[in-house]
């Protein structure tokens, strides 16, 4: 494809309906990006200007038409530590070392390590964001006036009823719209965008953060620059797959992930704080029509101009009109499907993703949910694989030779399998241990060999190898204790 094709495509075949997308993401990231800034403990305009920055930047480096990254909860817990005791300037240089720190990771091609999440895994992981979402609304509907909940239903009735009518413009956006003309044309008594935290009045500016530039500095900011770009990276690939499965089409994660560091080290020189891709605002960008990557450059530079230039008009939009569209992402996030699948897949499956659920929305950290649903899938992978080895045995006519076969794959957690089945105080002088049809995979496996003809010579028995694959013996001949090589070509005695 030539360059001028690739750009329409990723830019151009879909502009109105980004436009229109961006502009609903816009305004549904700046109550999220000042709660952020709140949480680590910063003013709302350093996670109003990370929001403007990731997002712009990314529209060109990332891997992901349509995929929104900003400012995130995930990321801003992890600095609430660094900025209490050493203040935001080593916050700015934390993310700067942050973007060095992913596309360090592009280049080592750490994102390779997602074919290790299960779809179980995923499947939690969407869920429990699913839930999260909808809880960080609840602050907005308690303790407050009724007339607050009758603008959230009519804001969820026109998202979901106007689609029936027309599609030309994206029913989150009427709705908010509709309801912000409500609300201030009635004066209406509900909490509104400019309650959330003042919008910043003047565009960021490059400067490199005000701290020293010592080992000390590196020894403080290093380890938080560290757990945010895991965390960073593994909600944007997991946040990529989901928006992958909902737009039918692929993204290049190596991209992604380089482009996560360059966004957050452009970030770092901007005054704002770190961020990653955001399942809710790309929900809400796709929902909305968005496709490409102009959708996420709209969301970025509109956010700025709806703070700078009009931020006291923004500061009036109703957080009902807000708290309706984050209702509807959090039931278009939810996978349904999984709750009817629970009668009909494996049990360690809907172990995983309930597992991957309850930790994610118990402590409210990602990383940690993510992994104990790994840790648990490949668990419940090597006992499904342990299952599949069998030993058996068999005597010859005159009862001399005792012969064992190995069928399966021997590693850490089938290797007591093997033993257990090996009868030391048989009669036979000979023993053959045929593994024709079976493959050793660690040096669980080639230890346990060890083990077991180092006993049966101990107790007086001749014994051979034979049927060794060729991967197999490789790893024997490398890992094994004794001096002569196991090979594949007959049978080696001991």
């Amino acid at each position: 494809m030539n360059p001028t094709s690739q750009f329409r495509r990723h830019w151009l075949s879909n502009p109105r309906s980004d436009v229109l997308a961006g502009l609903v993401v816009a305004l549904a990231l700046i109550p999220e990006a000042i709660g952020f800034a709140l949480i680590a403990g910063v003013d709302p305009s350093v996670g109003l200007y990370a929001s403007f920055s990731i997002a712009t930047i990314i529209a060109f480096t990332g891997g992901r038409p349509a995929m929104i990254s900003a400012a995130t909860a995930a990321v801003a817990v992890v600095v609430v530590p660094l900025v209490r005791d050493y203040g935001v300037e080593y916050l700015f240089a934390a993310t700067l070392l942050m973007g060095v720190f992913q596309v360090v990771a592009a280049i080592l091609r750490l994102d390779l390590l997602m074919r290790f999440v299960s779809r179980s895994v995923v499947t939690g992981f969407v869920n429990a964001l699913a839930i999260l979402i909808f809880m960080a609304q609840l602050p907005q509907l308690i303790g407050v006036t009724p007339v607050t909940y009758a603008l959230v239903a009519g804001g969820l009735a026109i998202i979901y009823l106007l689609p029936r009518l027309t599609t030309a413009i994206p029913s989150p956006l009427v709705a908010i719209i509709v309801l912000s003309i409500v609300s201030i044309g009635l004066e209406l008594d509900v909490h509104t965008v400019g309650q959330m935290g003042e919008l910043p009045s003047t565009l960021p500016t490059f400067a490199w953060p005000e701290v020293p530039l010592t080992w000390q500095t590196l020894r403080i900011i290093a380890p938080y620059s560290l757990t945010m770009a895991a965390v960073g990276l593994l909600e944007s690939l997991l946040t990529a797959q989901i928006v992958d499965d909902l737009t039918d089409s692929g993204s290049d994660k190596k991209r992604e992930v380089g482009g996560q560091g360059v966004a957050n080290f452009v970030t770092g020189l901007l005054g704002g704080m770190g961020g990653c891709a955001m399942i809710g605002q790309s929900v809400i960008n796709v929902k909305s029509g968005g496709r490409t990557r102009l959708s996420t450059l709209v969301a970025g530079v509109a956010l700025l101009i709806l703070c700078v230039v009009l931020g006291p008009w923004v500061a009036r939009v109703p957080m009902p009109a807000l708290v309706a569209v984050m209702i509807m992402v959090s039931i278009g996030t939810f996978a349904w499907g999984s709750i009817r699948n629970i009668r009909h897949h494996p049990w360690p499956s809907t172990v995983v993703m309930l597992a991957t659920v309850f930790v994610v929305v118990w402590t409210h950290d990602l990383a940690q949910g993510v992994l104990v649903g790994v840790l648990l899938s490949g668990i419940f992978f090597a006992y499904k694989v342990r299952r599949l080895m069998d030993v058996t045995t068999s005597l010859s006519e005159d009862g001399r030779t005792r012969t064992y076969r190995v069928v399966g794959q021997v590693f850490f957690a089938s290797v007591d399998r093997v033993e257990r089945e090996i009868r030391y105080d048989d009669d036979a002088p000979l023993v053959v241990i045929d593994l024709t049809h079976a493959h050793f995979w660690d040096i669980s496996a080639t230890g346990i060999l060890d083990k077991i003809v180092a006993r049966l010579d101990r107790s007086g028995k001749a014994v051979s190898v034979i049927g060794l694959n060729e991967a197999s013996a490789t790893m024997v001949d490398r890992f094994g204790e004794f001096e002569q090589p196991f090979t594949t070509l007959g049978t080696v005695g001991h």
